[in-house]
């Protein structure tokens, strides 16, 4: 098994139903986190990246796909980096990881 690393992490803003962020893609709102953290990281290869993973919860219509790799394609990361969006509610992260310790994580 590959040893996992986190690197850094961002979080998106808080909204509530019919706010601000409801006219906002899910996906287009990831794109900036992964801007960011290519930003912020600017030492890490982004070639070495093998996958987004994010939490989304109550995806439905158009939100219901993998927002994780449209996302990443979005934000202009190599076309051989993975998407997975994982669709929890809660806790997802913890629970994810403790089945998925081999990718590498932004």
């Amino acid at each position: 098994m590959k040893p996992c690393y986190i690197i850094d992490a961002v979080r998106t803003p808080i909204g509530r139903y019919g706010g601000k962020l409801s006219t906002i893609r899910p996906d287009d709102l990831l794109t900036l986190v992964i801007k960011a953290l290519v930003q912020r990281n600017a030492s890490i290869d982004v070639n070495m990246i093998e996958d987004v993973i994010a939490g989304a919860a109550n995806q439905a219509g158009e939100d219901n796909r993998d927002v994780a790799r449209m996302a990443a394609l979005l934000a202009g990361l190599p076309i051989t980096v993975g998407g997975n969006t994982v669709n929890r509610l809660c806790k997802w992260l913890a629970k994810y990881y403790g089945c998925k310790s081999c990718y590498y994580v932004w």
